[in-house]
């Protein structure tokens, strides 16, 4: 049995919605480091070496996709899946999209928890596939 805790990245600047959801998520089993600065962002993900990243889409000084694109320009960290939040988009207009908005998975806020553990289990469960095509996120 696997009881390594999957590591997630929530990178969103309102502050109450990171405390709530780091929270949600350490009590589902998750190791989860909250930047809520998107500069800040980059450097995190190279520390911290997350299985996910959760990305607000607009946050001041930067917005969420240009945070993806460093984090993918990033050969240790390309692989890394990101799931956008945002409550720029309304739930119709995403599911519309069937949840992939600019060829990344998508969620709209307000959000459950339950809703984004969902997500991540989705993403999280790609993963293994990855690692058999020669991709590693190791996080040693």
């Amino acid at each position: 049995m696997n009881t390594t805790r999957k590591r997630i990245l929530l990178v969103d600047d309102e502050i109450g919605f990171t405390r709530l959801l780091k929270l949600n998520l350490e009590q589902n089993q998750y190791e989860v480091r909250v930047e809520n600065w998107a500069e800040d962002a980059l450097a995190a993900a190279r520390e911290f070496r997350p299985d996910l990243v959760l990305l607000d889409v607009m946050m001041p000084r930067m917005i969420g996709g240009d945070v993806a694109a460093r984090l993918h320009a990033d050969a240790t960290l390309r692989a890394t899946p990101i799931v956008f939040l945002s409550a720029a988009a309304g739930k119709k207009w995403v599911q519309e999209h069937e949840g992939i908005v600019g060829g990344f998975p998508f969620i709209a806020k307000p959000v459950s928890a339950a809703e984004v553990i969902n997500r991540i289990e989705q993403h999280l469960a790609k993963i293994p596939r990855q690692l058999n095509q020669g991709v590693k996120n190791d996080h040693n």
